[in-house]
């Protein structure tokens, strides 16, 4: 892999071609740690919302209803490593049934960086969702390292916010009514001591904490595949009235595909 953006290996004089010649190799995990790390308190906000996604050129954000397929090897080096440094995973119900969502697990790579950090052995897992029509008895919420949270509406199905509590699952109310309110489900979750946020999806769940206005960066895989089709593209909701911005921090590049880092302006 080769950083393209920002340019650090070389000097370019002023008047010069800018031409990219970053060494093509392959990263420790720490130096994607490196790259990949949350900004420092004095830096950004008390709470930082990251998202990780990946979309063909088309702008399928799955194939065949899976996101793998269009995936890659250091694509799932970058979500490993998104997810040692994270303190909390947040997924939309869907995706924990489509994916096979299993808990996050503990990885020695990442253990001495958790620890400087303060963090527990592995991060959370966050599931959203305001039917709560989800299987309690998955190891996802029996058997995680760190215990899974849920995340719903005041006037979620009472019914089955007494199964999920009965189950050992903690019930999150973030919401009102019965869907998650995005800035609530932060706030929630920065009581709890979780302010480093990663959320994998889906896209409906991305389009949410678009509209919200709480999406911080943007963790975007570029893959050289094209699907056609109609598959979702990486948020999939109502549009917001004026598009935001978000500035360019980072461009990756291996086999064709391009790992970018988008920041909210």
């Amino acid at each position: 892999m080769r950083r393209l953006f920002p340019v650090t290996d070389e000097t370019v004089s002023a008047t010069a071609p800018v031409t990219v010649s970053a060494t093509d190799r392959e990263w420790s995990l720490d130096e994607l740690a490196d790259a990949y790390a949350y900004p420092k308190a004095a830096e950004g906000p008390e709470t930082w919302l990251r998202a990780n996604m990946v979309s063909s050129l088309d702008g399928a954000a799955q194939h065949d209803g899976r996101s793998q397929p269009i995936s890659s090897s250091t694509d799932m080096r970058i979500f490993g490593t998104l997810r040692g440094l994270a303190d909390v995973v947040i997924v939309g119900a869907e995706t924990v049934r489509l994916e096979g969502y299993r808990p996050a697990r503990a990885r020695a790579a990442f253990a001495a960086r958790r620890a400087a950090a303060g963090q527990g052995p592995a991060p959370a897992v966050a599931v959203v969702s305001a039917s709560l029509d989800l299987d309690f008895a998955l190891p996802l919420f029996t058997s995680p390292l760190v215990p899974t949270l849920l995340l719903t509406g005041a006037t979620a199905p009472p019914d089955r916010i007494r199964a999920a509590r009965e189950a050992g699952v903690e019930v999150v109310l973030a919401g009102d009514g019965a869907a998650v309110e995005p800035s609530q489900a932060v706030a929630a979750l920065a009581e709890r001591g979780l302010t480093r946020l990663l959320t994998e999806g889906g896209p409906r769940l991305l389009a949410q904490f678009i509209t919200g206005g709480v999406l911080d960066e943007l963790c975007l895989t570029v893959s050289p595949t094209l699907t056609a089709g109609r598959a979702q593209r990486i948020a999939d909701g109502p549009e917001v009235a004026v598009p935001e911005r978000f500035t360019l921090a980072s461009v990756m590049e291996e086999a064709g595909f391009l790992f970018t880092q988008y920041r909210r302006m």
